[in-house]
């Protein structure tokens, strides 16, 4: 897989592909198409680079090589408004059924964009599909939860907060002290959570307000 990402510097654009391929960085090869330094004739520098990603990091939304057709109405309403969604903000793509499960539905995203789409931690991503579960709630009298993805982010970003969470939790173990995880959906929350939740001498805790909480990982018996 071959994406290219745009910043001020090459570290601002490898930050991007991190991002939004919810990757760490010795995970793809970089690539530097473009390199414009900031001057007389261009007050901002811009630097373009392509990275390679191994084709062998899918999951099981692209097992079989590609998104499914919808199958019925229900489906083919919510296909269509999201691609509808993407294309008036701009980022025109093509979404598919990635999966069916018992009261899930997951959608995939097929875009040139899929990095803007994604948006920084997968906030983008996050917002179109809450809008498309609001939507799904009032097609259906059924409980039916829809899970947006792009460039396999999600799976991605949760083998990467699994990874976070082990480390973060050896280093408490290590520390007795406490440590705080950046902001947080509540989906990762509860991997976090979960996790960690077999280490008898760690806990986690919630903290903060809205939907984007942080997690505070720390050593039982010390002061909270």
């Amino acid at each position: 897989m071959i994406k290219e990402f745009e910043g001020k510097t090459e570290k601002e654009a490898i930050d991007k592909a991190v991002e939004a391929l919810g990757l760490d960085r010795d995970e793809f090869d970089v690539e530097i198409v473009e390199s414009q330094k900031s001057g007389f004739l261009f007050k901002k520098g811009r630097v373009i680079i392509r990275v390679h990603v191994g084709d062998d990091m899918g999951d099981d939304m692209e097992s079989d090589g590609g998104g499914r057709a919808p199958e019925n109405d229900f489906e083919h309403a919510l296909v269509d408004f999201v691609e509808n969604v993407i294309d008036k903000m701009g980022f025109p793509g093509k979404v598919t059924v990635a999966f069916r499960e018992e009261k899930k539905l997951g959608l995939r995203i097929d875009s040139d964009h899929s990095g803007i789409l994604i948006g920084r931690k997968g906030k983008n991503l996050d917002a179109v599909q809450l809008i498309a579960n609001v939507v799904a709630g009032r097609l259906t009298n059924e409980d039916v939860r829809v899970i947006l993805d792009a460039e396999n982010y999600r799976t991605r970003r949760e083998e990467n907060l699994i990874r976070l969470a082990r480390k973060t939790g050896e280093q408490v173990r290590r520390s007795k002290g406490s440590k705080l995880l950046e902001p947080m959906n509540p989906f990762e929350r509860r991997l976090i959570h979960t996790t960690l939740n077999d280490l008898e001498d760690v806990d986690t805790k919630s903290e903060g307000e809205g939907l984007y909480k942080q997690v505070r990982v720390y050593y039982r018996g010390v002061d909270r």
